[in-house]
């Protein structure tokens, strides 16, 4: 199986549906939002799910991922946002990290995280487009 281009290619298969579904509950659970009716006078910005397949070292797919983004495009500087993050590390940074540890003679655990949320407060509403309910809906 390939992975999907589009939501409706997703909806066809259950693996994928059900990665919808854990990405929306780690929505909930770590209250990322609250969902509303959209409002007539204020700007919406978009969002679009993308799917990856996690593959082991052997290129076997170990999980399927899907993961609702922000269509950075329909924001405007300086009303939607000030700045973006990447919840990616630089590989110069790990390997600061990395030689800092190994100086100080600490001990490093490596985890794999399953969904990183930034935790902010913000000083205006920002609106999101999020097209679930049709995940909720097909299964």
């Amino acid at each position: 199986m390939v992975e999907p281009k589009s939501i409706k290619e997703a909806l066809e298969h259950s693996d994928w549906i059900t990665a919808m579904q854990e990405e929306l509950a780690e929505f909930d659970i770590n209250q990322v939002w609250t969902l509303v009716p959209p409002p007539q006078d204020h700007p919406i910005v978009g969002t679009r799910w993308v799917f990856r397949k996690k593959l082991d070292n052997a290129g076997v797919v170990i999980r399927n991922k899907a993961r609702s983004v922000t269509k950075g495009f329909t924001q405007m500087e300086g009303l939607e946002y000030d700045e973006t993050f990447a919840h990616v590390s630089r590989l110069e940074a790990i390997q600061i990290f990395l030689a800092y540890v190994a100086h100080k003679g600490f001990k490093d655990y490596q985890m794999d995280v399953k969904s990183v949320v930034l935790n902010g407060e913000l000083d205006s509403e920002v609106y999101l487009q999020v097209k679930a309910r049709i995940c909720a809906d097909k299964v």
